[in-house]
């Protein structure tokens, strides 16, 4: 199995970050594109894991909580049944943001129902050192 090397991965997460594409990153780097995707995937999921650990008992003083709307594959009100059970439909991103530090002590994917709200926020109070 042929393994990408450090200056390799380092080369495609630069390419990434600057906001090429997927296709670009495999022209410039010459690395297959799916290679590509699942270095992504694993550096997203090492990155989640990494912040899970890492933000507890933050200081905040303020935070300030939202919701952004987007779509994976169509409009729920456009969305055809069988893909819905696919999860295709709209998706909600919760965040919360310290406006002062600009940090993102966490944020929660799913949809817009009360107990999305529940998980989100109860993360959120998991993470913080004080009530805010």
């Amino acid at each position: 199995m042929n393994r990408l090397s450090l200056d390799e991965r380092k080369r495609v997460v630069a390419c990434l970050v600057e906001g090429n594409s997927l296709r670009a990153v495999t022209r410039m780097t010459g690395v297959n594109r799916t290679t590509v995707m699942k270095l992504l995937v694993d550096l997203g999921r090492v990155c989640s894991e990494y912040q899970d650990k890492t933000f507890r008992n933050l200081g905040c003083k303020r935070l300030q909580c939202d919701e952004i709307w987007s779509f994976c594959y169509a409009k729920d009100r456009n969305c055809p049944k069988s893909m819905k059970k696919k999860g295709a439909g709209d998706v909600w991103t919760w965040v919360a943001i310290d406006p002062d530090t600009k940090l993102v002590p966490c944020w929660f994917i799913g949809d817009r129902s009360a107990n999305c709200a529940f998980h989100f926020m109860h993360d959120l109070k998991g993470r913080l050192a004080h009530l805010v």
